[in-house]
């Protein structure tokens, strides 16, 4: 079976090997845990607002920093981890990733007060609070989970890429090496403009559950890269050289559209929650729906469907399937796969939110006025 899958290379380790590959996410959570907890900081308000006091909650950002630390010490080898450890030890370190997370989040539901949710397996699933932090607020778990997911979703992908040198030599695929940058591109980008993470969908909606904290930790820190597990240890696919040329340029402007997509509308989203008579970029009037005290921006990428952000996703996803130029390979598609079902999902989640938010009356008018979900005169 896991020869078929064509990942029998991640099956390598001896069993020494693969208790230390087990184990390796909890040292990675507990390194960036304190890593996170001293470096210094930038505190900022953001969307959601502290019961206790009324006011936003406060959140202490520094991801950048926990980011190039962790990229320097990663790229070094100064601790005498290879490069291309956490690449063969991928599989390991999801399982036992996972056994730490199933126990972390049991201790983080069950010590909280039972909410609405009484079964116990939907609430360990969902959760029962949408805000954790620690330390007088110096640690918020959100927050948290974004720093490691994202920090460790560029390493993996790096380490990939050094695996996949080190195996193919002068007969490497450009596209892994492609593929890696727009992992770490997409991982950058986020820690310079971590402030608008707190103005989305998770923050200001999701509990702190099962879901949350795989999903932030294990699926964005180490699944997301699964297209590497099985394309890292394919060549180059032998494309001439002016069509390798056109390949690598193609796949590469189809990437940066959905950066301009998806980081555009998250940028207007945010600049219109922060400032809601500023044009965005100076350029775009807002246009809004009056739902009572709130707004619904309906100019713009929001104007053109409701989640745009997400289209620019699925351009990602597209780009990074095609960047291996193997484009029969299952493989290379599974992250396209898992990102269509998932946002296809979120944004039914989303319309369900919004219209408790905003009342049925008002998400109906909007539904009207803005008609396609994600990719305008399609869906």
């Amino acid at each position: 079976m896991i020869e078929w899958l064509g990942i029998q290379h991640l099956f390598e380790l001896s069993p020494t090997e693969a208790t230390i590959g087990f184990l390796t996410p909890l040292i990675i959570f507990a390194v960036l845990f304190v890593v996170q907890l001293i470096l210094p900081g930038i505190r900022v308000p953001g969307y959601v607002t502290n019961t206790e006091t009324g006011q936003p909650r406060s959140y202490r950002l520094n991801g950048i920093l926990v980011f190039a630390i962790a990229a320097i010490v990663w790229a070094t080898e100064v601790t005498g981890m290879p490069r291309t450890w956490f690449y063969e030890s991928a599989v390991y370190s999801v399982a036992g990733g996972t056994v730490v997370v199933a126990i972390l989040t049991l201790i983080a539901v069950f010590s909280q007060p039972q909410d609405e949710t009484k079964n116990p397996i939907a609430a360990f699933w969902l959760g029962r609070v949408q805000e954790l932090s620690f330390l007088k607020e110096r640690i918020d778990l959100k927050m948290y989970f974004y720093v490691v997911g994202g920090s460790m979703f560029s390493l993996n992908a790096l380490s990939a890429a050094a695996w996949h040198v080190e195996r193919f030599g002068e007969n490497t695929n450009p596209g892994v090496f492609l593929v890696a940058g727009f992992y770490t591109w997409y991982v950058v980008d986020y820690f310079i403009f971590e402030r608008v993470q707190l103005y989305t969908f998770d923050v200001i909606y999701e509990k702190l559950g099962f879901k949350m904290f795989w999903g932030g930790l294990m699926v964005y820190g180490w699944i997301y890269i699964l297209p590497l597990w099985g394309m890292a240890a394919h060549p180059s696919p032998g494309f001439s050289t002016v069509w390798t040329y056109v390949w690598l340029i193609a796949v590469a402007a189809l990437w940066m559209m959905g950066w301009v997509i998806s980081r555009g509308a998250n940028m207007q989203k945010y600049t219109f929650k922060r400032w809601p008579d500023r044009n965005f970029l100076g350029l775009i009037r807002p246009e809004y729906i009056q739902a009572g005290e709130r707004k619904i921006l309906v100019s713009g990428f929001w104007g053109a469907a409701r989640h745009m952000n997400y289209l620019g996703e699925w351009f990602h996803a597209s780009a990074i399937a095609l960047a291996f130029g193997h484009f029969t390979n299952l493989w290379a598609w599974t992250y396209f796969i898992w990102v269509v079902a998932l946002f296809v999902t979120r944004q039914r989640e989303d319309d369900h939110y919004c219209a408790q938010k905003y009342g049925p009356e008002k998400w109906a008018e909007y539904q009207a006025r803005v008609k396609y979900r994600i990719c305008p005169w399609v869906y």
